[in-house]
């Protein structure tokens, strides 16, 4: 086959997931809920990007906060170590590591990182100790649960097993600075925070630690909040506040109390005179230890739990020029609603633990024992990210919002993007509550009488309604989102809830977009590309053919004939006339005369988003929109021509999001040339989320391997050194368009669903005899599994339910 590159064993494998080695710098795994920020764990087991604070927060590192291990064997001299391995090379830093990073402490000689969503576990190694050491960290995600997958915190496990003859006495201590009211870093790079920071060492019998909040910042501020690390280990030492000294003073006491015998005073004192030329930190830092012993060959576990609580955030996208004077007003994170401080949220977990625990391995079992290829659930899962990253939080009511995606501080693109969203498919999947409060928001608030839809919203803040061209593209994506979030939950009542705005949106097309009423769209389109597309072309077709085909069933179902007939007859003239005037031999194509007339057109060029909408027909199970054939031949050329096998040669002035020697599929090619003086913004492009979507539908179409070849090459870039692995980014870092990836199981499994009717089925592309997959509707998740004798074709199946209810669902 063309341009497959893997062989079949390569692509069909189902393999552990992917593990990185400490130099493998940069993969870093979230852990958080969604809606609350989250702290990353980089590959050395250090914990690094603490995006806590209602922003993006790549880079920012707290204060002496790590956790290390003192350990000694009967008869011997303690051996004390961070609990990272060794900092890799580059060193430079022009005045040295800053002492608050504590980088000349010794560390483990190396470590590897695995990590399967949410679960991730780093093992170490270091000859110089006697003991087995691993870590495992994760945050509960209970799909269909939001509110127990949105608990600002996260575990923390390490697994110690003693591997000597000896008995050996072991502490694991837990360093945290108090970060309320953090404000970046001074000039020699030392963490700042607003000053009245209190540290408090509480015991509640089966559970204890550390409390941090601030005296001096009020309940409405945006900096209020408090942190908190906990154990529920009866046997606990700590240090509440390390020593308040100058320079490094604090450090060097709480590094020699620990050293001497693993157990930390309380309370430490300093008696002695300093230097005139001093410098006062005002960061108080805590820790709290577990203490234990290990008898030859026992293992035991040392764990911890970290959580923070910042509930304000400004009402409205932007903070930059936020003051406490400002008419900016202040909004609630929707978990202040469920917790009152970070202590708070400690007790919850260790109270449900063992319940949040068990779900949330059962989400993981179901997930990662499949079999599909183990870069295909790399891909699923590790986009899962995006909705619990800063790109995504949750506003007091309940709402969801979103950036496109984030930059190191701040979010990108405001306004839960219609035509970004359009190529989502995970939430809806895992979190169809969330999803159903972006409908709201699109059709009874954001679209008007007359139809037209802002594709980025600010009235949600109470702000003027966004001012610009109506997004076809994205306007047309929220009817068929609407009537995928219909048929997987079997909603009737957010169908009517928001069916009169959505009829309009949908009507709002035929004059707005429609310029001489033959049901090809061919006005000024404004789309995802940030331009707008003149005449006939085939991408905002199908998406509208998609709408109108899914509008004429919620139309039928609610008694609207008007709009049916209209819409039935408006898909069968529309469907076949851009079919005839598009259709090019082996692709479709833009139809305008003259190609230069407008800047960023592509004419004659092979778009790979030129058959979207009929992707997004076959994911909410509508079926074919244009002649199959065409379909099958087109969906082949896009790989044919756009997936390159190595970019060292390809020319691109553009963002640059894959190069050199690594393989991808470019937004937009003219393979028989007509190549505009200055064609679409991005055409040189390659973005994870069309990658995505154009291997589901090369699935769907039965090119399984050339979709699977696509999924690889996104997959092998992303590869821990070159990039982030939970990490992929288009505009900004953890950018939406990614959760398109949750369309990849979708095709592979033949996955349909209809819960108004009761029904789901399964018709599995790979793997067929022996096959396994998760699953979830709007009502339950869980796994399915069939076995097909490969002499008879017949089918033995099963389906199991991990969470919630599929009472009356016929399953075929």
């Amino acid at each position: 086959m063309e341009k497959l590159l893997y062989t079949k064993k390569q692509l069909y494998i189902s393999s552990k997931q992917k593990s990185y080695r400490g130099d493998a710098k940069e993969a870093a795994f979230l852990l958080g809920g969604i809606g609350t920020g989250n702290v990353s764990i980089g590959a050395r087991g250090e914990f690094r990007d603490w995006e806590i604070f209602n922003n993006p927060g790549k880079g920012i590192y707290l204060a002496y906060s790590f956790f290390a291990i003192w350990v000694k064997p009967e008869g011997s001299n303690p051996i004390i170590k961070v609990l990272e391995s060794k900092i890799k090379p580059p060193y430079s830093q022009a005045l040295g590591f800053n002492p608050q990073r504590v980088a000349g402490l010794p560390r483990l000689e190396s470590s590897t990182m695995r990590g399967e969503y949410p679960f991730v576990w780093i093992d170490f190694e270091d000859r110089e100790l006697p003991l087995e050491i691993s870590l495992e960290a994760f945050n509960p995600f209970i799909p269909h649960n939001a509110d127990e997958s949105g608990i600002p915190g996260a575990i923390i496990r390490y697994k110690v097993k003693n591997t000597s003859n000896k008995i050996v006495r072991v502490t694991i201590v837990g360093s945290l600075s108090n970060a309320i009211g953090f404000e970046g870093y001074d000039r020699l790079n030392n963490m700042k925070v607003i000053s009245g920071g209190v540290n408090e060492y509480r015991d509640n019998k089966d559970l204890r630690g550390l409390f941090f909040y601030s005296s001096k910042i009020p309940k409405r501020n945006l900096k209020y909040g408090s942190m908190a690390l906990m154990t529920r280990a009866n046997n606990v030492t700590a240090k509440k506040c390390w020593l308040e000294g100058n320079w490094i003073d604090g450090m060097t006491d709480f590094w020699a109390d620990f050293c001497e015998d693993g157990i930390l005073e309380m309370e430490s004192k300093l008696n002695s005179v300093g230097s005139r030329i001093s410098h006062k930190t005002q960061v108080k830092v805590g820790s709290l230890g577990i203490l234990d012993t290990l008898y030859p060959s026992e293992e035991k576990v040392f764990e911890f739990i970290l959580t923070w609580y910042f509930p304000n955030r400004v009402k409205g996208w932007d903070d930059e020029n936020y003051n406490d004077t400002d008419k900016y007003k202040i909004e609630k994170n929707y978990y202040s609603t469920l917790f009152d401080n970070a202590y708070d949220v400690g007790k919850y977990i260790k109270n449900n633990m063992l319940r949040l625990e068990k779900i949330s391995r059962d989400f993981h079992y179901a997930l990662f024992n499949t079999t599909m290829p183990s870069y295909v659930i790399e891909a699923i899962a590790n986009n899962i990210t995006v909705i619990r990253s800063p790109t995504c939080f949750r506003i007091k009511d309940g709402t969801f919002l979103s950036w496109e995606g984030c930059r190191e501080t701040k979010g990108m693109c405001f306004g839960n993007c219609t035509h970004v969203w359009n190529y989502a498919q995970t939430l809806a999947f895992l979190f169809p509550e969330l999803e159903h409060t972006m409908r709201i928001i699109e059709f009874n608030l954001e679209t008007d009488d007359e139809g037209k839809m802002a594709f980025r919203s600010q009235q949600v803040f109470g702000r003027d309604k966004w001012e610009m061209l109506p997004a076809v593209d994205g306007q047309m994506g929220t009817i068929i989102r609407l009537y995928r979030d219909w048929k997987l939950s079997g909603d009737d009542e957010l169908l009517k809830k928001v069916w009169d705005k959505a009829s309009k949106a949908l009507n709002f097309a035929f004059d707005y977009w429609d310029t001489d009423g033959d049901c090809v769209l061919d006005g000024q389109q404004h789309t995802t590309y940030d331009i707008e597309f003149y005449g006939p072309n085939p991408l905002t077709n199908t998406l509208f053919f998609t709408a109108l085909k899914a509008g004429i069933e919620m139309a039928n179902y609610l008694g609207d004939e008007d709009n049916a007939n209209k819409y039935t007859d408006a898909l069968e003239k529309g469907s076949q006339k851009m079919d005839e005037i598009l259709w090019e031999k082996e692709y479709y194509v833009q139809k305008i005369e003259d190609i230069n007339k407008y800047q960023y057109q592509y004419g004659q060029g092979c778009l790979s988003d030129q058959l979207f909408g009929q992707l997004l027909a076959h994911v909410i199970c509508l079926g074919y929109i244009l002649p199959e054939k065409h379909v099958k031949e087109a969906i082949r050329s896009i790989f044919k021509y756009n997936f390159q096998l190595n970019l060292e040669k390809v020319q691109n002035v553009q963002r640059t999001y894959a190069l050199n020697d690594e393989k991808g599929l470019i937004l937009c090619t003219w393979p028989k040339g007509g190549k505009p003086k200055f064609p679409f913004i991005y055409c040189d492009e390659i973005w994870t989320g069309i990658e995505y979507q154009v291997a589901s539908h090369l699935i769907y179409e039965g090119f399984i391997e050339e979709g699977l070849t696509l999924v690889k090459a996104v997959r092998d870039r992303y590869d821990g050194y070159r990039r982030n692995p939970w990490n992929e980014a288009e505009c900004g870092y953890h950018y939406v368009r990614t959760l398109a990836s949750w369309s990849v199981l979708l095709a592979l499994s033949g996955f349909k669903y209809d819960m108004v009717k009761g029904n789901i089925s399964f018709s599995p592309k790979i793997n067929q005899n022996n096959f396994s997959t998760f699953w979830s509707t709007g009502k339950a998740w869980g796994m399915y599994s069939e076995k097909r004798d490969p002499k008879t074709g017949e089918r033995k199946w099963n389906i199991e339910v991990y969470y919630g209810d599929l009472e009356k669902v016929k399953i075929n």
